[in-house]
């Protein structure tokens, strides 16, 4: 799939952008602070619902006085079908709308397909479960029709439960029964998903983790699914009733999953360097991206935000030369034309002080 358009207003130092995006690899180049980086973010968003960077929250997207903003795109998917989702955000919700109509989030993300290397990706290696388990779900999301409405109800049964854990009053054992069910009936489905997922996402870490950092050797993949293995959800969420009304959460369940990777010569995450959790992160995303494309027939977007300064040159040349090869719309940012695609033929948009330039081509 491609990104034909791309029309962004308000957010953040973006008034008004109408961005007309072609096949192959698209820069956007710029000072810092230029807004190059928010052009990345409005395609994650209608991917997403969700920005990538940590300020990322809806009232700080918007631009600086305004009251609204929108990002509308254009997408040609690899059968020539053209869909057309757009996010809008005035007040407290996000209002989604899918080739003309109303939509579903879930309907728009489905729809759009975008992955993103950004200075924060170390966190899906270095940082908190929830990070992991975001990315896995977008991955399972995608190829997994059942996800959404299983997920959708595990979430309000969880919501539900822990209603009554911080109730201020006794609440009867068998309130519980009900949401404890549906906790496990759709917690064990969200599991095998997963699991399934991962089984399938495994060879292509294996290439793209490999071939970015072979000197740490096999990689191997740990999922702890968040119950005692053998035991049924249901079982344990009653046994674990008096703890969690202590704390007042559900601390068993599928919500409390992870996942990790491992090197035979680097076993544990801390024997990584910031450099190697960079890696192993862009391996993970390249990954995500070969099993969507060899599910879907079509590859992601491919946002790759400050290339030159968070690779080297060596792994720059070999991550733009891959995604060039299997012809993934890819784009990336930086503050001058990183030197690898010096040499290949580009889309080069210039943007200054919240305003994007209509683009050169360069051809190798």
């Amino acid at each position: 799939m491609r990104l034909e358009r791309l029309r962004i207003r308000g957010l953040r130092c973006l008034a008004e952008a109408d961005i007309e995006l072609g096949e192959g690899i698209h820069v956007f180049v710029g000072a810092n602070g230029a807004g190059k980086t928010s052009v990345l973010e409005a395609a994650f968003l209608l991917s997403h619902g969700r920005s990538f960077r940590s300020g990322g929250a809806k009232e700080v997207l918007l631009q600086r006085g305004a009251s609204s903003l929108s990002v509308f795109g254009e997408i040609r998917h690899q059968d020539g079908r053209i869909g057309r989702v757009g996010l809008g955000r005035e007040g407290a919700r996000w209002d989604a709308r899918l080739d003309g109509r109303s939509a579903s989030l879930g309907e728009v993300v489905s729809e759009c397909a975008v992955v993103c290397f950004e200075p924060g990706s170390h966190a899906l290696i270095a940082g908190g479960a929830e990070e992991r388990r975001r990315y896995l779900d977008w991955g399972v999301f995608h190829v997994e029709h059942e996800f959404l409405l299983a997920w959708r109800r595990y979430q309000r049964a969880l919501k539900q439960r822990n209603s009554l854990l911080r109730s201020n009053s006794p609440v009867a054992p068998e309130l519980f029964l009900s949401w404890e069910a549906e906790l496990s009936q759709t917690g064990e489905r969200i599991h095998f998903m997963r699991v399934r997922y991962l089984d399938q996402l495994l060879p292509h870490l294996e290439q793209t983790i490999g071939g970015l950092l072979p000197e740490l050797g096999a990689i191997e993949l740990r999922y702890r699914r968040g119950w005692p293995e053998e035991r049924d959800l249901a079982e344990v969420l009653a046994d674990q009733r008096d703890r969690d009304l202590s704390r007042g959460h559900t601390t068993q369940g599928v919500h409390r999953a992870e996942w990790s990777i491992s090197f035979e010569h680097a076993p544990m995450r801390e024997h990584l360097s910031r450099g190697q959790e960079k890696l192993t992160a862009l391996g993970c995303l390249l990954a995500q991206a070969a099993l969507f494309a060899s599910q879907k027939g079509e590859w992601p977007v491919v946002c790759l935000d400050d290339l030159a300064s968070e690779l080297d040159l060596a792994h720059q040349t070999a991550v733009v030369g891959q995604l060039a090869g299997v012809g993934a719309q890819v784009l990336v940012t930086g503050t001058e034309l990183p030197a690898p695609l010096q040499s290949l033929s580009a889309h080069v948009f210039h943007v200054e002080q919240g305003k994007v330039a209509a683009p050169a081509i360069i051809t190798s």
